[in-house]
């Protein structure tokens, strides 16, 4: 195709574009849209995204407020930054705002059409919800499965005492998503993964923060579907990259299983779905059960590590903070033997240090977009239908009407303050609300507080390279989760 006819390619869609514009504009002014930045043409407000879409929608909605229109290209974007907003969209209007707004990176092999996450809250969805409660996350499983928890937690300590004797500076995020994937992995394939010597779990890290960040990220061909077929930004390459490598991992694990079911049959999670797939009318595709690993890996392993690095991070960055949970531990606990999961319970200023880390630093600042299934009024605006609804909880941790030094990382604001992170209290939602919330929530409770406790009982930290506490690195990385931009390494000393 020579320039001429690419130029005029390219100017007959700019011209589509601005007639379509022209028109949606005239139907927004007949209806009373929240306020919000004044769009460009064309292009809308997508510039004011930046390259950390939290910390830009914070600013902006200090001064359009907590409900906040912005247009994206040609989508419409509703973002919500306080607790009561969030409390209408996700309680009130839940059933309203039950759809997903899905990117073009979560369509790839049609993964949205199999997934938990990305499905609509319809039958398929509300039967897989079902599956993952009944064999994986409900109280009793949870309750059966401790011995598996209790092994991957013993081997994290082993591992930091291995290099307490070795001189050797521990990668905090590296450790915690090894034991995270190794617990998942057993639950589900009754295998690990990974080890602590092996190079295996930088790779699994790669692919599983590839995926959250080609997901999370603004992508033009979202926003602008003329651009889907080009794929600018190469983002969904990217993703097809990263979901064959783990697809392939997971069709050699299945075939095998498949090949030994004769002979022994094993009480995990993969045993339960080829049950259900190989009913003369199965309940599972073989496709439904690889999108809902994929599910299940990366949303599972990732947000854990990343909680447990930041609550590491932010108890070296505040050595005191760090002593106090220490002494708890040795007070409520005791020194000798592994803390147990009924330990923590009586521990309230661990349970502390863990809210704030999810107040201070959300793993998923956005929660997974929403959509409004239809038009509807909040607060005197209209929402429109079918508007992507961000709703920014890393705004509302932030916000200084709701938290005193809302900038500072204090777990003691949780201990005369009756806030959990489960879904009821709005100002601490970082699994979602609603019957979209996260349904892994039971698991990740028990892991986080269980690898931080191991981690800070019987180990002293110190930084390395003469590197004070107060210097250290606090700055992240965006995608669908946020992570550390400089991961976390420490010289653990026995205490």
């Amino acid at each position: 195709m020579d320039f001429l006819s690419i130029f005029i390619l390219l100017l007959s869609i700019i011209s589509i574009c601005i007639l379509f514009q022209t028109i949606n504009s005239k139907h927004q002014k007949s209806v009373k849209l929240p306020p919000g930045p004044c769009p460009i043409p064309i292009i809308g407000n997508i510039l004011e995204l930046g390259q950390k879409p939290h910390l830009s929608l914070a600013k902006l909605s200090k001064t359009y407020g907590p409900l906040m229109h912005l247009k994206i290209g040609y989508h419409e974007m509703v973002v919500i930054s306080s607790p009561e907003i969030a409390k209408d969209i996700l309680s009130k209007y839940d059933q309203v705002f039950s759809g997903r707004s899905v990117p073009g990176a979560a369509m790839v092999d049609e993964h949205h059409k199999h997934s938990v996450v990305w499905l609509p809250a319809e039958n398929q969805w509300r039967k897989l919800r079902r599956i993952c409660k009944e064999h994986m996350f409900s109280m009793p499983r949870l309750d059966a499965s401790w011995d598996l928890r209790r092994e991957k937690l013993q081997k994290l300590f082993e591992y930091v005492s291995q290099c307490c004797v070795n001189g050797q500076a521990v990668n905090i995020g590296e450790a915690a998503f090894i034991t995270s994937l190794n617990l998942i992995s057993a639950a589900i394939f009754s295998v690990e993964l990974s080890d602590f010597n092996s190079d295996s779990s930088q790779e699994f890290k790669d692919v599983f923060w590839g995926v959250m960040k080609c997901i999370g990220s603004p992508n033009f061909a979202d926003y602008f579907p003329v651009l889907k077929y080009v794929d600018p930004q190469g983002i969904l390459r990217q993703n097809k990259f990263y979901f064959g490598k783990l697809f392939a991992i997971f069709d050699g694990i299945i075939d095998q299983r498949l090949k030994s079911r004769g002979t022994q049959k094993k009480n995990d999670l993969l045993e339960a779905l080829l049950d259900l797939n190989q009913k003369p009318d199965p309940e599972l595709s073989r496709d439904d059960i690889k999108h809902l690993l994929m599910d299940l890996f990366v949303a599972g392993v990732d947000t854990t590590t990343g909680t447990v690095e930041w609550a590491m991070t932010e108890l070296l960055h505040n050595p005191n903070k760090l002593l106090k949970a220490r002494n708890e531990l040795k007070d409520v606990v005791g020194v000798n033997g592994l803390i147990q999961e009924s330990d923590i319970s009586r521990l309230t200023y661990l349970q502390a240090v863990v809210k704030e880390t999810f107040r201070f630093h959300p793993v998923v600042p956005f929660l997974v977009p929403h959509k409004a299934n239809t038009d509807i009024e909040i607060n005197g605006y209209i929402v429109p239908k079918n508007a992507q609804i961000i709703v920014n909880v890393w705004a509302s941790g932030r916000d200084s009407n709701t938290w005193s030094n809302s900038d500072s990382f204090i777990p003691e604001r949780f201990l005369d303050r009756k806030i959990d992170f489960k879904g009821q209290d709005f100002e601490l939602i970082p699994f979602g609300a609603g019957r979209r919330i996260c349904p892994g929530l039971p698991l990740a409770h028990r892991m986080v507080h269980l690898m931080l406790a191991t981690l800070i009982r019987d180990f002293e930290w110190k930084l390395g390279e003469g590197l004070n506490p107060e210097e250290m690195d606090m700055s992240e990385n965006f995608g669908l989760t946020l992570q550390k931009a400089i991961p976390l390494k420490a010289f653990p000393i026995k205490l």
